[in-house]
């Protein structure tokens, strides 16, 4: 499986993640309040750099690519994600630059969980929810444990692990979509001596 491939097979994978995800909030009503950018803002964020190939090879597409990753060398340590545009002094408002490209940690957080060592589902969560949404926040819960079906992390980490498990070291954010970048760059660049060569 090439480079392209690897990266239409993750979106493959998102796909199927945001209808669970969608059902899910729904049915817990713990949507992301609007304007948050309490988690983007972390720049401890653990990824992969297989999660933003997609994000890589749309930055490419648009021509953003080089100066994207230009941008990551010159972040001063502990900056927070590169896609991230706060709105607020504190950076704890924004939005994402690229939504629809975003990693699978940014699809999974507060909409899916992982199991305790007692086998139990623990949602994965942010404080700003578990405040300001108390109410749903409890009822979930006790319902993802029961009667409401909620994505499982660790599975869709394995289903990455799959396409290539070479590709999901973790890093922090900015340093997997700067991984991300330079392989797409360079495999870009190779596909494009090819073609010279055949011409």
């Amino acid at each position: 499986m090439d480079l392209a491939a690897k990266s239409r097979a993750t979106l493959e994978i998102f796909g199927e993640l945001e209808s669970e995800t969608k059902q899910f909030v729904t049915e817990s009503g713990l949507a992301c309040v609007t304007g948050c950018g309490f988690c983007c803002a972390n720049p401890k964020v653990p990824a992969n750099p297989l999660e933003f190939l997609p994000l890589a090879f749309d930055l490419q597409q648009k021509g953003l690519a080089e100066a994207t990753l230009a941008e990551i060398e010159q972040l001063e340590e502990g900056a927070s994600c590169v896609v991230y545009r706060p709105t607020s002094l504190d950076g704890a408002k924004g939005f994402c630059g690229n939504h629809s490209k975003r990693g699978l940690i940014c699809r999974l957080f507060s909409a899916s969980a992982r199991r305790t060592k007692y086998g139990k589902k623990d949602l994965i969560i942010c404080k700003v929810l578990k405040s300001e949404k108390s109410d749903a926040f409890l009822s979930t819960t006790k319902r993802i444990n029961s009667d409401m079906a909620i994505p499982l992390a660790t599975a869709y980490y394995s289903r990455l692990e799959e396409i290539d498990q070479s590709l999901c070291q973790q890093f922090t954010i900015n340093e997997a979509i700067a991984f991300a970048l330079e392989l797409v760059l360079r495999y870009t660049f190779y596909l494009e001596q090819e073609d010279e060569l055949i011409a």
